[in-house]
């Protein structure tokens, strides 16, 4: 399935039936008076976050979705019937915005969570609704409510628990490759990843959901490379593991290169829980490691955790360490639920 994290879509919403002008005429009643019934609803339009779905790739053949509109009433007091509404299912972790692109109308990061985007007009009273003492042969109803339409933004950002971030070809598919079952795409070029990928990821007994997200180059966020378009997917993540390869010429050079560009993006992303990893060790002998190791926390200010995802060396003390930071951002979340309740 092709991956999809942005796409606009307009919706309407159903326009209510208008109400009746009837009078009742049978055999043998006298009087009949008025009894036009009333117009339908239109339907509303509803988005549905729904669990099945990792993309919005099926907002790319349809953008248009209209509700029904109400029918018209008719005699004998009948209602017409209610337009039926439309849902806009869509994957967990989508923002819907305005047509601005900046308005978030709702954040859908709860599976089952429904929003109404449009709601449908009211139908319009029949002239039984005009009946008084004074005016017992009504002749007017009312028309339908129009519907509303919108133009709106569908944004997704993946729901995980850590995110992968560091320059192309600093190993983080193949790392993400070596601690799940995720199957990314692995080669000896830059831009190998070219659309974000999730992996389910266990360590002693627990698991977390990782991201790895396509890698940044100098200029990212001026739209350099594939820019930083991508850089949403790691907003929910409660911890950053930021990747540089151990092979590089200046290996703090790199991590600067990162650290800038996140933060341009977001200072709410630069300031997040970070876990620095030196990769590759493998392909260094024992001096360059210390060498590298030493040049890279002089850069940062921060630990470093050697590590090769490719022979597996560090890599358990890199996923304890980010066990660690995940725990105590799931913490006051379980604290508030099992909170006792008070009235």
């Amino acid at each position: 399935m092709k991956f999809l994290d942005l796409a606009r879509v307009t919706i309407r919403s159903g326009s209510g039936g208008a109400g009746c002008v009837s009078f009742r005429r049978e055999k043998f009643i006298e009087f009949g008076g008025p009894d036009g019934g009333d117009g339908g609803c239109g339907g509303d339009v509803w988005a549905e976050a729904v669990p099945a779905l990792n993309t919005l790739i099926d907002f790319r053949y349809r953008q248009h979705f209209l509700a029904q509109n109400g029918r018209p009433g008719m005699g004998k007091n009948r209602t017409g019937k209610d337009g039926e509404d439309v849902v806009l299912r869509v994957p967990v972790g989508t923002e819907i915005l305005e047509d601005d692109e900046e308005t978030v109308i709702a954040d859908m990061v709860t599976e089952g969570q429904r929003v109404l985007l449009a709601k449908g007009g009211n139908g319009g009273w029949g002239n039984a609704r005009f009946k008084t003492s004074t005016n017992q042969a009504p002749r007017r109803a009312n028309p339908g409510q129009e519907g509303v339409e919108r133009v709106l933004w569908l944004r997704l950002k993946l729901i995980a628990d850590a995110g992968l971030a560091g320059l192309p070809n600093a190993g983080k598919s193949t790392f993400l490759a070596a601690v799940s079952n995720a199957r990314p795409k692995i080669a000896d070029y830059p831009f190998t990843t070219l659309h974000p990928n999730l992996g389910v990821v266990g360590v002693d007994g627990r698991e977390f959901v990782m991201a790895d997200i396509p890698g940044l180059i100098e200029g990212a966020s001026e739209g350099r490379g594939l820019g930083d378009r991508f850089l949403g997917h790691i907003e929910r993540c409660a911890v950053l593991l930021h990747l540089v390869d151990g092979t590089a010429e200046d290996v703090g050079a790199d991590y600067a290169v990162i650290d800038r560009e996140l933060e341009a993006y977001s200072p709410a992303v630069h300031g997040k829980k970070r876990i620095l990893g030196l990769n590759k060790i493998d392909a260094l002998d024992e001096e360059e490691r210390a060498e590298r190791q030493a040049a890279l926390e002089a850069a940062s200010g921060r630990k470093v955790w050697p590590l090769s995802a490719v022979t597996g060396e560090g890599v358990q003390a890199v996923l304890r360490a980010l066990m660690v930071e995940i725990i105590a951002s799931r913490a006051p979340a379980q604290t508030e639920e099992d909170a006792p309740w008070r009235p």
